[in-house]
């Protein structure tokens, strides 16, 4: 604000006060004695305040016509002086401290003189700032006396403030917090402590929450001001384990005291942690919750990792007239005897336990483990690298991250040894690429052991997804086969708070290797029955439907029976072999016919074509009349002819992707 504005502002005010006061003369005359007088003046100059607060003059908090002032000696009942009119001008500058309504002391008839009306507005100032006027001076009760700490806040509160511009650039206005207000004639109606939601500790453990305490307070708002909490063990002293006790209200920490010194006690005997100087305010009828949280000594002793009980042992409050009221545990909290004796405070209980106590790591299926497939390798270079195996590593309820340091796969082959077909391994965990690994082989297994060192770390109670990738030599064993898996209790191996080995197992599909000839996929499938006479000569229907690529040559399929194998398997798993039964299957396909004799299904190199087989049966009296198909081979060949040196046989791997349903013929 300029200098011209703030004097046509202060212009303004004057002239606004002049004419109250000139409008007050018009009562004037029926007012019957002086004192009826005197009101009405201090009314008027308490609206002129108001008018002084709204263009800046003064606050609440800032007294209009004193504000900046520093008091600069203590002030005590009985002193005189030009100091003490600015200190009842202040106080009579916020309604919650006023000195006086009428006469000597209030508003415009300030004095010099510190009488007991002036203790009593200090006294009311006092508790309005207890916790930066009483509580760091370990006071309960307001004193009255102007001392160190009150002249201190309040020479904090008189001070100039900066004129700021509404609307100049860059300028934000801040809120002003809102002030509470306390009610009534406060007094404890419940306090209960229940236990976190963890009650097993590990040691080293920082800010772990071991209790909850709810405070409801009846006939009035309270303010608490101090809390004793006990956490102590019958065999163990608190300050061996303890570093540090803290007190949490809505997420936010309100008060952190040290533990790991018997100093540090209120009372070293039942491991009693006192908190002061709280300000905690809980309104009338509502529940307050207070977490008891705990850090945790690293290196705890093994004996002195027991049991620990929780309490509450005093709670002080203060009721809107600043009253103070202490309850301690042997008189009104917990439970009363039955006898009529005072009872003992509630108490939950945490234990303590070795670091890294819950860290694990599973090994799981994944969802992202590829299906069974025909891969492509080339019979004259190497491949690119391909997935052909996930599993997932899952930490789920450890506390502590796990840093991996080694994980083992095995590879199984048939057809070949894994070293005649497989060039490299890699292995990707979370998307971080392992490739240091050894490899030990016998035969057609594999044991691939990837040196992680710490280079991945999974998060507690995360769960990441490991990939296997393998590249491939030239291929020199067509239909050779390739499936990852990995099991064992050290099949990876990390480090929480301590040394973690894995539990659980995971198991890939299996995938052929082919440098020509056809990859097939399952389509759809279904079991439908036919019901004729209700006995007999019930059947049912199955088809299994494939889609087949050709790659790198055209093949040529047999349209008669003989070039597919499958089976039917009863309810419980076993194969159905009843002689009896009567059987019939029908290749058919979306290819054109073809090769020699017109006896086979082409399908040209690059192209899809569906091939179907269709069983139907009849079990007749023949038991079991429950059933399902299930695929398991056919045949192909690139020339299309019927000499039978040049077949290539298909497998049906996994088996459960090339089944029906299991349905019942005769019910």
């Amino acid at each position: 604000m300029t200098l011209t504005k703030d004097i046509a502002a202060k212009f303004a005010i004057a002239i606004v006060a002049v004419a109250m006061v000139l409008s007050a003369f018009a009562p004037v005359a029926n007012a019957q004695t002086t004192e009826d007088l005197q009101k009405m003046i201090n009314d008027l100059l308490a609206q002129v305040a108001t008018l002084q607060s709204q263009v800046g003059q003064g606050s609440t908090s800032v007294a209009s016509g004193v504000c900046p002032y520093t008091w600069t000696r203590d002030l005590a009942q009985g002193a005189t002086g030009a100091d003490v009119m600015k200190l009842q001008q202040f106080l009579n500058a916020d309604a919650d401290t006023r000195v006086a309504a009428e006469g000597a002391g209030s508003v415009g008839m300030e004095t010099e003189y510190y009488g007991p009306a002036t203790a009593a507005a200090v006294s009311k100032m006092q508790v309005k700032y207890r916790a930066e006027i009483l509580s760091p001076a370990n006071l309960v009760n307001p004193t009255g006396f102007f001392g160190p700490s009150s002249r201190a806040k309040a020479n904090m509160l008189c001070v100039a403030a900066p004129v700021v511009t509404p609307g100049e650039e860059g300028e934000e206005e801040e809120e002003e917090e809102e002030d509470v207000t306390l009610g009534g004639e406060a007094s404890l109606a419940a306090l209960d402590i229940s236990s976190a939601d963890e009650d097993e500790i590990e040691e080293g453990a920082e800010d772990a929450p071991v209790a909850e305490v709810t405070v409801e307070f009846k006939d009035g708002d309270a303010e608490i001001s101090r809390l004793d909490v006990s956490i102590a063990s019958s065999s163990v002293d608190s300050w061996d384990v303890l570093e540090s006790v803290s007190l949490w209200v809505d997420g936010d920490m309100v008060a952190e005291k040290n533990a790991d010194d018997e100093d540090d006690y209120q009372d070293e005997d039942t491991g009693t942690i006192r908190f002061s100087g709280l300000d905690l305010v809980a309104m009338e009828d509502e529940e307050l919750d207070i977490i008891v949280a705990v850090t945790l000594q690293n290196n705890i002793d093994s004996d002195d990792m027991t049991t620990f009980m929780v309490s509450v042992n005093s709670i002080r409050f203060f009721d809107a007239d600043g009253v103070a009221t202490t309850e301690d545990a042997d008189h009104d909290l917990g439970t009363a005897g039955t006898d009529g004796t005072d009872g003992t405070a509630e108490m939950v209980e945490f234990s303590i336990e070795e670091a890294g106590f819950e860290d694990e790591i599973i090994v799981k299926t994944s969802s992202n483990d590829p299906d069974s497939s025909t891969i492509q390798v080339e019979d004259n270079k190497k491949s690119d690298f391909v997935h052909v195996f996930s599993f997932d590593i899952d930490t789920d309820d450890s506390i502590n991250d796990i840093e991996l340091n080694e994980v083992i796969v095995k590879v199984a082959t048939t057809g070949a040894a894994y070293t005649a077909l497989v060039d490299d391994a890699e292995l990707e965990i979370d998307g971080v690429t392992i490739d240091d690994f050894e490899v030990d082989v016998t035969g057609e297994l594999a044991i691939l052991t990837f040196d992680v060192d710490g280079d991945v770390t999974v998060d507690a109670g995360d769960r990441v997804e490991a990939k296997l990738m393998l590249r491939f030599k030239p291929l020199t064993a067509e239909g050779a086969t390739v499936k990852a898996s990995i099991s064992g209790a050290a099949a990876v191996a990390g480090e929480g708070a301590d040394d973690v080995d894995s539990t659980g197992a995971a198991t890939g599909d299996t995938h052929t290797l082919r440098s020509t000839g056809v990859d097939v996929s399952a389509d759809t499938d279904s079991a439908v029955v036919t019901v004729v006479d209700s006995a007999d000569n019930d059947y049912a229907t199955y088809k299994v439907v494939l889609d087949v690529t050709a790659f790198e040559q055209s093949v040529f399929i047999p349209i008669n029976s003989a070039s597919t194998t499958w089976k039917l398997v009863d309810g419980n798993g076993d194969d159905i072999t009843t002689p009896a039964a009567s059987t019939t299957v029908v290749v058919t396909s979306s290819a054109e016919e073809g090769g020699e004799g017109n006896a086979f299904f082409e399908i040209n190199e690059g192209e899809t074509e569906t091939v179907t087989v269709t069983v139907t049966y009849t079990p007749g009296a023949f038991a079991p009349q429950t059933a399902r198909l299930q695929l398991l081979t056919f045949v192909f060949d690139e020339t299309g002819t019927t000499a039978k040196e040049d077949d290539e046989t298909w497998e049906a791997l996994p088996a459960n992707d090339y089944r029906t349903e299991t349905v019942s013929i005769q019910d």
